[in-house]
């Protein structure tokens, strides 16, 4: 009973080292260390900034005129069509297919 116990928690700590890419100790951490640092630098603070300086963009155009309609809600992108879809009012003119 005692070596099923032993065997099945060898597995776990085998699956656990093999998908962390079957490194161990400081080799294991460094590595996950620039991976992550990699991911920051690469996708997370380019987003950051852009979605940042959309924000001041917005922000500097309602200063000029503050009653100026600003669309909120993006619009869904047709694949049948060349135009965007931003509700219901498209309903009547889309071709039907025979």
């Amino acid at each position: 009973m005692r070596s099923s116990w032993g065997r099945a928690l060898g597995n776990v700590r085998s699956f656990l080292g093999n998908s962390m890419g079957g490194l161990r100790g400081g080799t294991n951490l460094a590595s996950w260390a620039v991976a992550g640092t990699l991911a920051y630098y690469l996708w997370v603070k380019p987003a950051r900034d852009l979605q940042r300086e959309q924000e001041e963009k917005a922000a500097l155009a309602a200063l000029d005129d503050p009653y100026r309609y600003v669309e909120k809600r993006k619009p869904i992108p047709d694949p049948q069509e060349t135009g965007l879809i931003y509700g219901n009012k498209n309903k009547g003119t889309r071709k039907q297919e025979e």
